[in-house]
């Protein structure tokens, strides 16, 4: 049975596309018109001046407009794999609750491997849906000129999932990155129980003990099975550090 809630829901959802722009037109218009697109993002380069696809924005912007397709930009380094993911992942958080399709074809290699690997660890409501846009016409590169013209085909692409730490971590991992990436077990306990990260139930007197244990078990322990942080012993402190893995995950998780 339907309520009048769940239909409004329905009505209410919006079809959003996510295309990175390189040198591509028809490979992100035509899918947007063929798929009914209500708005579609285009992931920018953030330094226009160095950005021979900035006219290609431009066309798709005009081409879509002309379709009554709503256009927005979120700006990135297209070169960059975390940041690429970081603006992704922005884009889902802003959209959540509409149906999302993720453009693979429209941009560099390193764009389509980024957006998948977005899709794929930010699909908690399974409403991220990437696909491949295979082109009809290759008529050679020319920095001025599409890439492709036509499409000849929309493939779905199966977002299987990526795992990714519990959001606790996450901001434990925010909280000694903040920190110059380097942290004492102290205050890092401190620190993780004024923001809530830790439980402690525990009588005054044993509160420092309970709290290393709960700051043990529950952060530290995880993250360095994650891999994003060690923890060594100068003179009398204990000190938890950010690995590069942990730097370059807090790049898009945080």
């Amino acid at each position: 049975m339907h309520t009048v809630d769940t239909i409004m829901a329905k009505i209410a959802k919006l079809r959003v596309h996510i295309a990175p722009v390189g040198y591509e037109i028809d490979r992100i218009v035509l899918p947007a018109k063929q798929e009914r697109a209500d708005k579609v993002w285009l992931l920018v380069h953030e330094n226009k001046n160095n950005d021979k696809a900035v006219p290609f924005v431009t066309k798709i912007t005009k081409q879509l407009d002309k379709l009554r397709i709503e256009v927005v930009q979120e700006s990135h380094d297209r070169v960059d794999l975390f940041k690429i993911i970081r603006a992704v992942k922005n884009i889902l958080e802003k959209e959540k609750g509409n149906e999302i399709y993720v453009n693979l074809a429209s941009g560099s290699k390193i764009q389509a491997i980024g957006t998948m690997m977005a899709c794929m660890m930010f699909n908690e409501s399974d409403n991220v849906h990437p696909f491949y846009v295979e082109a009809a016409n290759y008529p050679g590169f020319d920095s001025k000129e599409p890439l492709s013209t036509g499409i000849k085909e929309i493939v779905n692409v199966p977002p299987y999932s990526i795992k990714t730490p519990d959001q606790k971590l996450i901001d434990a991992l925010k909280i000694i990155k903040d920190n110059s990436g380097k942290i004492t077990k102290k205050e890092m306990a401190k620190l993780a129980e004024e923001q809530n990260i830790i439980t402690i139930n525990a009588k005054e007197n044993n509160h420092s003990m309970a709290r290393f244990a709960s700051l043990d078990k529950n952060i530290i322990q995880p993250l360095e099975e994650w891999g994003f942080i060690v923890v060594e012993k100068i003179g009398r402190n204990r000190w938890i550090q950010i690995t590069e893995e942990g730097s370059n995950a807090a790049e898009f998780l945080i």
